[in-house]
């Protein structure tokens, strides 16, 4: 027995209970790390298609294009290092320039809120249940499909130019005012018609944004005495706060990039008297035209920036307005 205790001091593993005993895992070892770097590599390699694209296509010409905004560059000959002439030229001497941006912060104000406006009414009364809602909405988001093409743009065109339907419209109810792409005080509202013509992006939105608002919140509200009115203000603005967010956001950078209506609807000039002259236009203009690329490419870098701004800025201002499910005022 005093033999038997002796070999279990010295040899514990003989007399030691297996089970619930815990082994530490081993380290890793080269197998298991050369599985691990296969799997990475098989990953780069599914990624590569889209690597090799934003390098090429996106971040590649964006380089390229900060570079020439601090050059002189006519497309035909090597850039020219001339630093920040651009820049200076563009907010200094320009007067074209500060006519387009005059031009686009007044469509930009003007034709963002009253599209995101008509979208959510038409939202709002597409949420309603009724025969044929399927066919209502599929009518109301049509236009959309088409954006701001071309084809489009020279059906508005005609529309509001001298002669045309609405002109002649407005005079037989005595309104004589003659076409608005002629006349510089309305060229530009005909522009904006065309853009709030194409609400059913952030119609289909706001939907969206409605059927996640509880029916019990509205019950609770009309048991308050709240009218429709009250209901609205109270129950849908709040609730649907990140998606208006989420519509602003990309009616602004939408706008800023507003192009092909004003060039079809001008003939590519801007006119009459700069009135439809948007940022855009007057960039492809200064690029393509009169081929000072080095230019446009600052006008470029210029838009960006207060698109970046103006996103930042909205974003700045959520934690004012927008409210989220769950989340406490402050």
């Amino acid at each position: 027995m005093t033999s038997d205790v002796l070999g279990a001091v010295s040899n514990p593993s003989k007399t030691a209970p297996r089970t619930g005993s815990t082994v530490e895992p081993a380290p890793p070892g080269p197998a298991r790390r050369g599985r691990k770097r296969r799997g990475q590599r098989e990953g780069y390699v599914f990624l590569s298609p889209w690597i090799l694209g934003a390098s090429l296509l996106t971040l590649g010409p964006m380089v390229a294009s900060l570079y020439l905004s601090f050059t002189d560059y006519n497309l035909f000959e090597s850039p020219h290092w001339i630093g920040l002439s651009n820049y200076r030229h563009m907010f200094t001497t320009d007067a074209h320039f500060w006519a387009s941006v005059r031009v686009t912060l007044r469509y930009v104000l003007i034709s963002v809120p009253l599209q995101l406006a008509i979208a959510l009414g038409v939202a709002i009364l597409l949420n309603r249940p009724r025969k044929g809602l399927g066919l209502y909405r599929s009518a109301f988001y049509a236009p959309s499909l088409l954006g701001a093409s071309v084809s489009l743009a020279l059906v508005w065109k005609a529309m509001f130019a001298s002669g045309g339907s609405v002109s002649r419209v407005m005079g037989a109810i005595g309104i004589h005012n003659g076409g608005w792409t002629d006349n510089p005080d309305y060229a530009l509202y005909a522009i904006i018609a065309l853009s709030l013509w194409q609400f059913g992006a952030p119609m289909v939105i706001f939907l969206a944004g409605l059927k996640q608002i509880p029916r019990d919140l509205y019950e609770a509200a009309a048991l308050d005495g709240a009218g429709p009115m009250r209901q609205f203000r109270s129950v849908t603005l709040p609730m649907l706060s990140p998606v208006l967010l989420f519509n602003l956001v990309l009616g602004f950078i939408h706008a800023f990039q507003s192009f092909t209506s004003a060039f079809v609807i001008s003939g590519g000039r801007g006119g009459p008297s700069d009135s439809t002259l948007l940022y855009t236009l007057y960039l492809y203009q200064r690029g393509f035209t009169n081929f000072q690329m080095g230019y446009a490419s600052a006008m470029a870098w210029l838009l960006l920036v207060v698109v970046a701004v103006v996103t930042a800025g909205l974003f700045a201002t959520a934690r004012r307005w927008v409210f989220y499910a769950g989340q406490e005022k402050s």
